[in-house]
């Protein structure tokens, strides 16, 4: 393994969408191109599946150094209501595009730190998107926690409007880890926050764990996966860190390259992990996640249904995601779009009743049919079509070719019509899907902006 890790260790993305963002347009797309895509997509599926939401709320109290997402750090809780407004006004615009009652099946709080809001202004938020929104039958309903301010209030606020699912961020539980990423947590707050949502009735509790952090050993990892185990969450998300500075700026510039562990060292950190876990009763889902068999992650890969976008994997999928707030990914299947990152702007843009878009793209023919491609990759391991038929395009040969070599060291195996990952190929997905990237392989980022596979 240690030879393959070595081989395979590049940079690469990470396939949330495709094509990856750095192909993405600021000048050719319009926000009417956005809004027509929006338009076809919630007439075409609204009515049978519903939409699902992602709201970034961006304001943290810290910054914490292994954090990739945008965030704005204040102590001043001033902000809230503002920026709810501007959320609520965001809302406003897409409905006015829309014929009909939106149905949500999903919804998601994202950050930053979600619980940095009051419970009384987290319920502002959900109760003014509901104004004018459906939920539907069994919508899921989550929210990201931090375990050091998630209070028993918080659960209860959301439990009340309908949130079942909660994750918390928990990294590592060793102190040197802890200080160096700025996040230092006791496992006894983890546990608290843990607890109080299972007596509130929370359906499912997620814990979010990173390998390859800075001063992190093998041993720190095997602690964090028992103290973990001990607690039995539902759902875990089982994380390679990330270290991208030149794209993320001073937020990860805490420590340097030289404090983080080797590759070989990293992908023994996940090794040893994820053995763990499925000793546990875990069974991997997808790429990074780990589920109990009786969760509907795990029925969902089980039965063909598990979904990846922006928001993670999913046991449901629809068709049209709105991201509402700063720096938010929309996705209505024929095209993404993504929100200005600076709370300002997306201000003054919502004060001229423009949807605050500033870059996306829409998805060509080819585009259509390599993104299913990598979201069977990345949800099932496998991939098929016919040729000349579905899902056909004229570079199959071709990938096929560059796939050659990773069926040689064992990682797939391949016919004529048909890719299937094997359990020794699944820590590489990223790079098997790079062979179907076909805007990647015609013109290649001029910087290194994605992380390394492993």
């Amino acid at each position: 393994m240690s030879s393959l890790v070595q081989k395979y260790n590049v940079a690469g993305p990470r396939y949330t969408s495709y094509p990856t963002v750095p192909y993405w347009e600021e000048t050719s797309f319009t926000k009417s191109d956005w809004e027509s895509s929006v338009i076809k997509s919630v007439s075409e599926s609204n009515s049978n599946e519903g939409i699902s939401l992602y709201i970034h709320l961006p304001f943290c109290e810290a910054m914490c150094t292994f954090c990739g997402c945008n965030k704005r750090i204040t102590l001043n809780h001033n902000v809230e209501q503002p920026y709810i407004s501007n959320v609520l006004k965001e809302w406003s615009l897409y409905l006015a595009l829309l014929d009909e009652t939106p149905v949500i099946s999903e919804l998601h709080l994202g950050g930053g730190t979600p619980t940095f809001f009051s419970p009384a202004n987290l319920k502002l938020l959900v109760d003014g998107i509901f104004k004018s929104a459906d939920k539907a039958k069994n919508a899921a309903l989550s929210f990201e926690g931090h375990p050091n301010n998630t209070t028993k209030e918080h659960l209860k606020t959301l439990f009340e409007l309908g949130f079942n699912r909660v994750s918390y961020g928990v990294q590592d539980y060793n102190l040197e880890v802890q200080k160096a990423i700025h996040r230092v947590q006791p496992f006894e707050n983890v546990l608290n926050a843990t607890l109080n949502a299972r007596e509130i009735g929370y359906k499912s509790v997620g814990h979010d764990l990173i390998y390859g952090l800075p001063f992190q050993k093998k041993e720190h990892v095997i602690h964090t996966i028992k103290q973990t185990i001990a607690l039995k969450p539902d759902r875990i998300a089982f994380y390679s860190y990330a270290f991208v500075p030149w794209i993320k700026g001073n937020g990860q510039r805490g420590f340097s390259q030289e404090n983080l562990p080797s590759p070989d060292e990293k992908r023994a950190q996940y090794e040893i992990g994820k053995q763990m876990l499925e000793d546990a009763g875990y069974i991997e889902i997808g790429m990074d996640h780990f589920a109990l068999k009786s969760d509907e992650l795990n029925l969902a890969m089980e039965t063909k249904k598990l979904h990846r976008n922006f928001m993670g994997y999913s046991s449901s999928s629809t068709q049209a995601m709105i991201g509402l707030g700063v720096s938010s990914i929309s996705d209505s299947w024929y095209g993404f779009s993504q929100n200005v990152k600076s709370i300002t702007e997306y201000k003054e843009l919502l004060d001229q009743d423009k949807i605050p878009v500033y870059r996306g793209h829409l998805l060509n023919n080819e585009d259509l049919i390599i993104r299913k491609h990598i979201l069977n990759l990345m949800c099932h391991f496998e991939t098929q079509w016919v040729k000349n038929g579905e899902l056909y395009i004229d570079e199959i040969p071709d990938i096929l070719i560059n796939l050659k070599e990773m069926e040689e060291d064992g990682l797939l195996f391949l016919d004529a019509n048909r890719i299937t990952v094997t359990e020794k190929g699944r820590p590489f997905v990223r790079n098997i899907c790079m062979a179907f990237d076909l805007r990647l392989k015609r013109k290649k980022p001029n910087t290194q902006l994605f992380s390394m596979t492993i």
